[in-house]
């Protein structure tokens, strides 16, 4: 029978526990985060807190108007309702861990709380990417084929395109988040990262890890290139048929519509893809950082702002409802 006995290590003057047979097992990691500027800790906490309160109150808005004023009753904006739910989703899955790590100074994470973590993270990134096309193809058929639209667009499709977009991505992330964690973790246990994200976790691994790379890239090949594909062939169709309408008002009034969608698809596959597709970096570790930081925290904080100041609409909507909200 082997000799089991528990030892002690000390990242950032905290005790990390760790089982030791042949080779030491890690069963706790620590999120290193911010550490390299631990002057800047506080005020971390407070800036990302207020940008946490900005995201829960632009998008809790942006799903209150959309169902309150009848004015937005519509396919395009009940995805922008469904897309501000995911939002607040997204960051609510790293941002309240990682203001509990500035606050606290400690970066301690189990195992199972790790894989959790990414697990849902993964979900929701795919859940975006999907729902980011979905909301493509609303477009495409609003602009090329509007007469049919109502029909082709109705409640019923609206709501099953939400609910695959939510679905269809749940047991392969499941699935990778179990590959991942499969792997033996025996030299360190310190996560460069402020959440547990796939290429941080993957540096730590101490076998070779080529299929579990190429895993990755199938995995952002179909989760995040595909969609990104559809959207672009939904948009050169949109493009070409806005420069084919007669009028000069018919023209803005369709640019108008989508402008604010792909601001919000740029900024999202810009920052991610360059992230997802350079697993192999050990030399740009804080871009990795400032990149995830983008995708995962500014670009929902960006949002609302995006959606209302490139949307008429939600322009007129939010000038009749916040005088509503305030007088509550």
């Amino acid at each position: 029978m082997k000799k089991m006995q528990s030892r002690t290590v000390n990242p950032q003057k905290e005790n990390v526990k760790i089982t030791e047979t042949n080779l030491t097992s890690v069963v706790e990691f620590v999120l290193l985060g911010f550490s390299e500027i631990p002057r800047l800790h506080w005020f971390l906490f407070g800036t990302f807190s207020v940008i946490y309160l900005v995201i829960l109150l632009g998008n809790g808005i942006i799903i209150l108007i959309t169902r309150a004023e009848s004015t937005l009753q519509t396919p395009m904006y009940f995805f922008i309702s469904n897309f501000s739910f995911l939002e607040i989703c997204y960051v609510s899955v790293t941002l309240p861990r990682m203001l509990v790590d500035l606050w606290t100074q400690k970066g301690n994470i189990s195992i199972f709380a790790c894989a959790t973590q990414m697990c849902f993270f993964l979900i929701l990134g795919a859940t975006e990417c999907f729902l980011l096309a979905v909301m493509a193809y609303d477009r495409y058929v609003a602009i090329c084929d509007p007469l049919h639209y109502p029909l082709v667009m109705s409640h019923e499709v609206c709501v099953r395109l939400v609910v695959g977009s939510w679905v269809i991505g749940m047991p392969v992330q499941v699935g990778q988040t179990c590959q991942i964690f499969s792997l033996p973790f025996y030299e360190s246990n310190q996560i460069n990262h402020f959440f547990c994200d796939i290429p941080p976790m993957l540096k730590l691994a101490c076998e070779d890890i080529l299929v579990n790379e190429m895993v990755v890239y199938v995995f952002a090949v179909l989760f995040v290139t595909v969609p990104f594909m559809l959207i672009l062939g939904s948009y050169s169709r949109i493009i070409s048929t806005i420069l084919k309408l007669p009028s000069n008002t018919g023209r803005t009034r369709a640019f108008s519509t989508c402008s604010s969608h792909l601001i919000v698809v740029f900024l999202f596959y810009g920052s991610a893809s360059i992230s997802y597709l350079n697993t192999k970096s050990n030399q740009y570790e804080g871009t990795d950082k400032m990149l995830s930081l983008f995708y995962t925290i500014l670009t929902p904080m960006f949002n609302p702002v995006i959606y209302s100041l490139c949307n008429k609409d939600v322009t007129e909507a939010l000038r009749k409802f916040l005088p509503k909200l305030l007088a509550l």
